[in-house]
């Protein structure tokens, strides 16, 4: 079995394999968002109670990532990958026969949890890769991340409509028996990063919280930069039901698809941000959001103008995650995993609180609303990179 040494390097075909595994686990979490009123209508359940089918899902993806993604320094990242990989098909096999709503709740929890194993895959990419290749194999990853998001949604939607909405669950268990079969055969083995028990490993991630201010600040300005992206998200369907577009759903899953353009630039942009630096990225992918939400404003009322700011805002939101996470990483590659746990709780945390503001903004003023959130969230992220300058972003390594 392959060992993977610390910088020096992955070979390329377990990048594919993590790059895929990722985009086919992320989907996990959202195959369920097209079939809720299917699902409603088979189990004679409420809109309200449908809908707690996704809420409970993401619930269960942000316990994974407080709980779940820390162990990865303490324990096995193989055991790790195969005892959620197992669980996850499970969990599809449970929701694709259950005719209890509770039952589908529970089982959504836990294949929310078990969802976070790309976030296993970018510690490994960041820790293991040879050091002028750490932000581009990380942005290899995050490909497979955000392709597996986009492309969910329209294939839960298709096979449901055409096969039924259990049917894409027992798929889902088939694909993850796959994973676990190709990751068992190609994980190689790495070294633990921690020795001690697992509360002394949680106490630790609050310790580098309050000790690393250069974390803080990558966190902090790319949360910021997510809940910017998901705010043009959280009000789309709205915004296309009026005028003058009287779109539907299958619409916004069209649109969707042009956010491809940040999992295409997430693999191209990861070889430039050594040569460019974290705050260079951070400030031009603040930009590219205001850009975004400009044109969102004075062009939102055409699909030109719409697709135009799904692409600007997808791709500013890349640049600043992408840098900032391998950034992350990079300063304590001995604690990748509990590193990337307070990376992607904060970075989560941003998303709720740009898609709460979002609504607000809507019911307050409608699409103008929206775009002023996202505005002042890109201006936030903006802001805080600027007020902290480019020391920050240079500070010295662990």
């Amino acid at each position: 079995m392959i060992q993977l040494k610390e910088n020096q390097g992955i070979p390329r075909q377990i990048l594919l394999m993590m790059s895929i595994i990722a985009g086919l686990t992320v989907a996990n979490l959202y195959y369920n968002q097209p079939l809720l009123e299917l699902i409603r209508a088979d189990i004679s359940a409420t809109e309200v109670e449908a809908n707690l089918i996704t809420v409970i899902s993401q619930a269960g993806y942000a316990l994974g990532l407080c709980f779940i993604i820390p162990m990865g320094d303490l324990y096995s990242r193989r055991r790790i990958i195969a005892v959620t990989l197992t669980t996850a098909a499970v969990m599809d096999l449970i929701i694709a026969t259950s005719g209890s709503l509770s039952l589908i709740w529970g089982a959504s929890l836990l294949m929310g949890m078990c969802s976070v194993i790309p976030q296993l895959f970018i510690p490994i990419a960041g820790q293991h890769s040879c050091p002028e290749n750490k932000s581009r194999n990380i942005g290899y990853v995050l490909s497979g991340l955000l392709t597996g998001i986009l492309a969910s949604r329209v294939i839960s939607g298709f096979i449901g409509e055409r096969l039924g909405w259990r049917a894409m669950f027992f798929i889902s268990a088939a694909l993850m028996v796959v994973c676990l079969v190709v990751s068992m055969g190609m994980m190689p083995a790495m070294k633990s990063n921690f020795s001690g028990t697992y509360p002394q490993l949680m106490h630790t991630v609050w310790r580098i919280v309050r000790t690393r201010p250069r974390i803080r600040l990558n966190a902090v300005r790319s949360a910021l930069a997510f809940g910017s992206m998901l705010a043009i998200w959280s009000c789309m369907a709205f915004h296309l039901a009026g005028e003058p577009f009287h779109a539907g759903a299958t619409m916004t899953g069209v649109l969707g698809l042009c956010g491809m353009a940040g999992a295409i630039a997430a693999s191209g942009m990861g070889r430039l941000v050594p040569r460019y630096g974290t705050h260079r990225f951070s400030i031009a992918g603040a930009l590219l959001q205001l850009a975004a939400w400009g044109t969102a404003f004075f062009l939102g009322d055409s699909y030109a103008g719409l697709i135009a700011a799904i692409i600007l805002a997808d791709i500013g939101a890349q640049c600043i995650q992408l840098s900032n996470q391998s950034d992350c990483i990079q300063q304590m590659p001995e604690a990748a995993n509990r590193v990337n746990t307070i990376f992607m709780t904060v970075y989560f945390i941003g998303g709720s609180l740009g898609t709460l503001s979002a609504g607000v903004g809507w019911d307050m003023c409608g699409w103008g609303g929206v775009c002023l959130t996202g505005a002042l969230f890109a201006l936030l992220s903006l802001v805080i990179t600027l007020a902290a300058g480019p020391a920050a972003s240079k500070g010295r390594k662990a």
